[in-house]
């Protein structure tokens, strides 16, 4: 056996950014101004390329979400989502409850849903951000996974968990949260 197998994994003390310093960091132009990248829970995380079925899922979602609800709710398309003092990430879509300051970002509890629509990164979504979202007050979430054909729903976030999980192969019409009486036809978004 070697020395090295012998030993504990080492402890590295990290540096957890803050959105503050993730934002003096991008005016002072350390990210290139094309990047797509998020601060999850203190470090800047590359995104996933947008392809095709993801872009198309996107605007689809979007124009029929739009639809749905006219002035009842505001629909924000790849924005960031402020999640405490060390997590800025940028979901697919968001419904957000009217009438929102416009001073500040929008946070947890100012979203009815949150969307994800992963085409590659199902794991990352489901792991990472999920249990991030349920933390920061996000009442529902929606993982839209195009390669296995599911969407996800994610429900009643209890601390980082969900008490609530559908897993629906032919999502039909769908219940927006918070908003009583206005829905939404899935049908053939799979």
């Amino acid at each position: 056996m070697e020395v090295m197998d012998e030993l504990e994994e080492p402890r590295v003390a990290r540096h957890k950014l803050t959105v503050e310093e993730y934002y003096r960091m991008a005016e002072a132009g350390l990210f290139a101004p094309d990047a797509r990248i998020e601060l999850i829970e203190g470090e800047v995380i590359d995104m996933a390329p947008i392809g095709t079925k993801h872009y198309w899922a996107v605007t689809t979602l979007n124009r029929l979400l739009q639809r749905a609800v006219g002035d009842a709710a505001v629909v924000v398309v790849q924005s960031p989502l402020r999640l405490g003092p060390h997590s800025e990430p940028e979901p697919d879509l968001m419904l957000l409850k009217p009438g929102l300051s416009t001073s500040a970002l929008p946070t947890g509890p100012d979203t009815l849903l949150v969307v994800e629509v992963s085409d590659a990164t199902l794991a990352y979504d489901v792991r990472i951000k999920a249990p991030l979202y349920a933390r920061h007050g996000v009442p529902e979430l929606w993982t839209l996974d195009l390669s296995g054909k599911a969407l996800r729903c994610l429900r009643n976030p209890v601390g980082d968990t969900w008490t609530e999980i559908s897993i629906l192969s032919q999502p039909g019409m769908l219940a927006l949260p918070g908003l009583p009486g206005i829905t939404l036809n899935l049908e053939g978004l799979l």
